[in-house]
C-alpha cells in the first residue's frame, strides 16, 4: 500500500510537470489551474492503471502448477469507467500439485485457492474433495481432513472446475 502511495504521488508530480512545462511553452497562456489538474488526472490515471492490472499481476506471482478456474468481475457506482470495463477483483485457482486421486479413481482431492482484491488481499484456501461420477463437491476441514457434508454442492456439467479435474476420468 505504501509503494502504491509514493507511486500515486509520483504520478502526479509528473503529470503536473507536464502540465508546467505546457504552461511554459504556451508563454503563460495556458491557465493557472492546469497544473493541479493534471496532477489530479496524472493520480486518477495511476489508480485505474493499478486496478485493472491487479489480476495479470496476481497470476504472474502465481507459481505454474496453478489452473485458473474463475474470475469475477464488479462494476461499481463510484467508478462510472467499470460500467464499461468490469474490473477483475476476485479469482478462484487450483493447484495441481496438491492434485492426488484416492482409492477410486472416481475421486480426486485438491487445494481450491480463492483469491480477493481488498486492502490487504485477502486469500483463502479450502481443501476440496471431488466425486467425478456424481459432481459433487466438497469442501474438507483444513485441521482433520474430514469431509463437511453439509457444504456439499453438485457442480454443473460445464464447470470450469469439474471440466479441469476430471476430464480425464
Amino acid at each position: 500500500m505504501l509503494w502504491h502511495l509514493i507511486a500515486a504521488i509520483f504520478a502526479g508530480l509528473g503529470c503536473a510537470g507536464i502540465a508546467l512545462l505546457l504552461r511554459k511553452l504556451s508563454g503563460q497562456r495556458l491557465p493557472r489551474w492546469i497544473i493541479p489538474a493534471f496532477a489530479g488526472l496524472g493520480i486518477l490515471g495511476y489508480q485505474v492503471y493499478q486496478e485493472y492490472h491487479w489480476f495479470e499481476h496476481k497470476q504472474q506471482q502465481l507459481p505454474p502448477e496453478t489452473q485458473l478456474i474463475s474470475t469475477e468481475q464488479r462494476s461499481m457506482i463510484w467508478r462510472p469507467w467499470t460500467f464499461l470495463f468490469p474490473i477483475t477483483n476476485a479469482f478462484t485457482v487450483v493447484d495441481n500439485a496438491s492434485h492426488s486421486e484416492t482409492g477410486s479413481s472416481d475421486i480426486v482431492t485438491f487445494q481450491l485457492y480463492h483469491f480477493e482484491r481488498a486492502y490487504p488481499d485477502r486469500v483463502s484456501h479450502h481443501p476440496s474433495l471431488l466425486n467425478c461420477t456424481t459432481r459433487e463437491l466438497v469442501p474438507l476441514d483444513k485441521e482433520n481432513g474430514q469431509p463437511m457434508v453439509k457444504d456439499m454442492r453438485r457442480l454443473a456439467e460445464d464447470s470450469a472446475l469439474y471440466q479441469y479435474q476430471c476430464a480425464n476420468q
